[in-house]
């Protein structure tokens, strides 16, 4: 497919939602475990695959299960196993991507100086990272490990596999930034989530998110949570005194049709991929019943506002000197 928004009805693309565990605190070691899992993929014939939240080099549990005065060696820890952008980890997922031909959505913790942010990454199948986006506002525990984003990443971007939306966790309840996506004519949305956190109750959410998001957008929604092992679960606990309940549970790992139905079976424990054809014919069938960025939108009653001015550190303000 070439870099077009045009309606192809006549495309099919293959997509994977993908849940897999971490090398729990190896920044090194998942994105090997990354680069594996893509070529693997590539010989399924996958064009488009989802990773979960953070996923490297993990998702902070620590920040949920310990308070803030206790966190200064966990945070430590992660913020020596972020990922910079561009780097080494950044140069072997495009290079795996590239090899592969796949289109690769993937969440990342990244630093930027002395910072961290919940960063989400989208490379094309020719290897070039497309967007770098993060996640605008950190969720409750998360403000104390993230900054925040800001509005450049409010947009879908043209890949060899569509128009890709991506949003992260519970940025899926902000209606606004999920509006954002649609009316950029997102046709596949990267959900990802940490997985393995905030029990069954969790899981279940997801489904409604990102079920829902479906419906509305008309768009196809590839969902991928992370997985924790028994034995990553008992370092965990050990390393922060927590109990196994906040680290368990959440998973939900699935692809979304335009019309709400869930495609093939939505993985909830353990490792593995849901694969699926996403036929852009159906994207068409329920946008010609509401398409929410086109007939079924009233703009002159509802719209929306958006800055996808980049934030800057600092920001120089030239005078003209007067002669």
């Amino acid at each position: 497919m070439s870099h077009s928004t045009n309606n192809n009805s006549s495309t099919v693309v293959r997509a994977a939602a993908v849940q897999i565990s971490p090398v729990l605190y190896s920044r090194e070691g998942t994105t090997q475990k990354v680069v594996n899992t893509i070529r693997e993929l590539g010989k399924q014939g996958v064009q488009f695959a989802v990773f979960p939240e953070t996923f490297i080099p993990y998702y902070p549990y620590f920040s949920f299960v310990q308070p803030p005065y206790m966190q200064a060696e966990q945070h430590l820890k992660l913020m020596e196993e972020a990922v910079t952008v561009p780097s080494a980890t950044t140069d072997a997922i495009g290079e795996a991507a590239r090899e592969a031909g796949i289109v690769v959505s993937i969440g990342v913790n990244e630093r930027d100086g002395g910072s961290l942010y919940n960063t989400q990454l989208l490379f094309d199948a020719d290897g070039t990272l497309i967007q770098r986006r993060r996640k605008i506002t950190p969720t409750y525990h998360e403000r104390m490990v993230w900054g925040q984003g800001d509005g450049s990443g409010l947009r879908a971007v043209d890949s060899k596999a569509g128009r890709i939306g991506q949003l992260a966790c519970w940025e899926h309840y902000n209606p606004l930034a999920r509006y954002a996506m649609i009316a950029d004519g997102e046709q596949i949305h990267a959900a990802m989530y940490p997985g393995s956190s905030f029990g069954e109750l969790f899981s279940q959410q997801i489904e409604v998110s990102v079920r829902q998001h479906a419906l509305e957008s008309a768009a196809f929604v590839v969902s991928s949570t992370a997985w924790l092992d028994a034995d990553q679960q008992a370092q965990i606990m050990k390393d922060t005194g927590s109990p196994i309940g906040p680290i368990s549970g959440g998973n939900f790992t699935a692809i979304i049709a335009p019309d709400g139905t869930i495609i093939g079976e939505p993985i909830r424990s353990g490792e593995g991929f849901v694969i699926a054809d996403l036929d852009f014919n159906l994207i068409e069938k329920r946008k010609r019943l509401m398409d929410l960025k086109g007939h079924y939108n009233r703009p002159e009653l509802l719209s929306l506002l958006i800055d996808r001015t980049p934030a800057e550190y600092v920001q120089e303000v030239n005078k003209s000197v007067s002669e």
